[in-house]
């Protein structure tokens, strides 16, 4: 590694006393609370199984750093703000780094190195790369102690934008931009896909597919469950419909709008015209109609919300498959909280860096996709179960990242312990008590 500058950094004076400082401080680490991670981990057993999917064509007796050493140093970085390669560098030599990896912390012995990494990332092939998204939707399975009743299946994409000369790369007109086009499915925070495609395509495209793998194997391990699948007009193709009728599923998909729906809404919006000028205030109405587009198979079931803002009217139309639930139930109170979703795709995307999708392969982008859901998955779960019922409950990750995660310590080795002295200065410590309450076993 590179010698650092050793010469001290001067700063301004406090009073009569000179403020100095240097990267001197020796074995030291910024993220002290990434042991959490480590714990979440080995309850989930998630980086192992991930790496079981991944074959390593090295020879054993010419090989230093293993596959899941690897694959650890990676996600855990990625979980706890590190995207970039170059990062382990420095992070290699980083004692919390060493036992988050299940490794001695030894000054001789650093952990792989960018280049390593590197190789690494670009010889995962299609195959693993299908048994790691397994390993995510068997994840979500084990969460639960017991089978669900109901489950919500949110699908979206969204663009992941680049500036490079990546495979499959394409302009996407609506972005105004080279991107790619991610599918993601969540159940309410959790997530079950994360499938990067390129953005020359419909939005729906293979959505039938992960949906039909996803419900097979749901109802391998719950047969009695209901399953509802929920998504935008981008997704809205009779086919999928279809399907969902045949094998029993229920569907909420918006409908976009087009001159023949708005005519059928017509008169319910011409009912809260009269009543907004009447009243003054806004007016919201839900309806239901029957509708088939010219290419559909069959006429379904539409809920139309006609609604009048002071801006002016505002129709929307959803199409759906349940029969029992009222208008105003299905638009309110099922597919509005669609959006949610929005704010996961921005906690995998932004706080975990699943957009860092800057390698030449396209393999290789997909697979760290799938390091930033693992990452994801990780303090998912420490929110789910570990900070349930605490102020950071909903708490998006890079808020847990920074309260919980961003601590500095002092570690110390001997042959018997690797403690870490964590910051007295920690605003934090009675939560992070509880947490490693929940997360360590008796």
């Amino acid at each position: 590694m590179t010698e650092c500058n050793r010469q001290p950094l001067l700063f301004s004076s406090l009073k009569s006393q000179k403020i100095v400082a240097d990267f001197n401080g020796g074995r030291l680490t910024s993220d002290g609370g990434g042991l959490l991670l480590r714990e979440a981990d080995r309850q989930l057993d998630l980086i192992r199984r991930l790496t079981e999917c991944i074959p390593d064509p090295r020879d054993p007796l010419l090989t230093i750093h293993d596959q899941q050493t690897m694959l650890a140093q990676r996600i855990f970085g990625i979980a706890l703000g590190y995207e970039d390669l170059n990062d382990h560098d420095t992070l290699r030599e980083d004692p919390l780094f060493s036992v988050l990896a299940e490794k001695e912390p030894d000054p001789d012995e650093p952990l792989a190195s960018p280049p390593t990494l590197c190789r690494f990332e670009n010889r995962v092939g299609r195959r693993s790369l299908v048994g790691m998204a397994e390993v995510l939707v068997e994840s979500f399975i084990t969460s639960h102690a017991k089978p669900p009743k109901e489950i919500i299946l949110d699908f979206d994409a969204t663009d992941d934008r680049v500036h490079g000369m990546q495979e499959r790369r394409f302009f996407h007109g609506y972005y105004d931009a080279y991107c790619f086009l991610p599918l993601y499915v969540f159940c309410g925070d959790q997530l079950l896909t994360a499938y990067l495609r390129p953005s020359n395509i419909d939005p729906s495209m293979h959505t039938r597919a992960i949906l039909k793998l996803l419900v097979q194997r749901l109802r391998q391990v719950w047969p009695e469950v209901r399953i509802i699948v929920r998504a935008d007009s981008g997704f809205c193709r009779w086919k999928l419909m279809k399907w969902c009728e045949k094998h029993g599923v229920f569907y909420v998909f918006g409908l976009a709008r087009n001159k023949v729906l708005e005519g059928m809404a017509e008169p319910f919006m011409a009912q809260a015209e009269e009543a907004f000028q009447r009243t003054g205030v806004k007016q919201r109405q839900f309806h239901e109609i029957h509708y088939a587009a010219g290419t559909w198979d069959r006429k379904r079931r539409v809920i139309v919300k006609a609604e009048r803002l002071p801006k002016g009217p505002n129709v929307r139309f959803v199409v759906t498959n349940l029969t029992t639930l009222p208008p105003a139930d299905i638009y309110d109170n099922l597919y509005t909280d669609r959006g949610d979703m929005e704010n996961r795709i921005k906690e995998v995307q932004l706080g975990l860096f699943a957009d860092r999708t800057s390698c030449h392969k396209f393999m290789a982008n997909q697979f760290r996709l799938l390091l930033a859901a693992a990452a994801y998955v990780l303090i998912d779960h420490i929110r789910r179960t570990a900070l349930k019922g605490t102020e950071l409950a909903k708490a998006q990750v890079t808020t847990i990242r920074l309260k919980l995660l961003k601590i500095a310590a002092r570690v110390i080795t001997s042959v018997r312990r690797v403690v870490f002295h964590l910051s007295s200065g920690c605003p934090y410590q009675p939560l992070f008590r509880h947490v490693v309450d929940r997360l360590v076993p008796e």
